[in-house]
């Protein structure tokens, strides 16, 4: 879908670059973290498969799990991804913490699901649906993610 004002090759050079943005400072070892104290990471993108694996790779941290818009046909905030996400793990909802930046395409659909959500909020704005949890960045995402669901 082309954007108001964007052209064809712009819209072309931003999907085209995608997979060499580097992830926030703190995202790496953040997820080190967690994934330290036996918390799973799975993403859940808008994305194609080909843009995921190039973020995954830039951030260096193994994912159990990448669930992409391309691969089932669907684009949050449709609830499919967290459908097949339950489908593929097993995991239990209580067990589950969706971590996302999007209020709109993440934070909304978990509530609605009846998840825990933790919003990364970086640019300081007003939530009119609020998240379990608000955080600047992902410092402290598995204190986070600790707090929620206790061992």
């Amino acid at each position: 879908m082309r954007q108001l004002g964007a052209s064809d090759s712009d819209a072309d050079g931003l999907a085209d670059s995608l997979p060499s943005w580097e992830p926030f400072p703190e995202v790496p070892a953040a997820l080190e973290e967690a994934r330290s104290r036996d918390w799973k990471l799975a993403i859940l993108s808008n994305t194609d498969r080909d843009y995921i694996d190039a973020s995954m790779n830039r951030i260096g941290v193994p994912f159990e799990l990448a669930i992409v818009a391309s691969e089932i046909a669907s684009y949050k905030p449709g609830l499919r991804h967290w459908e097949r996400f339950f489908e593929e793990t097993g995991a239990p909802r209580e067990g589950h913490v969706h971590v996302a930046a999007s209020r709109f395409h993440d934070v909304a659909p978990a509530n609605e699901l009846g998840l825990r959500s933790v919003w990364i909020n970086r640019l300081a704005e007003a939530a009119e649906r609020k998240p379990t949890r608000e955080l600047a960045d992902l410092s402290g995402v598995a204190d986070t993610l600790d707090e929620l669901v206790p061992a």
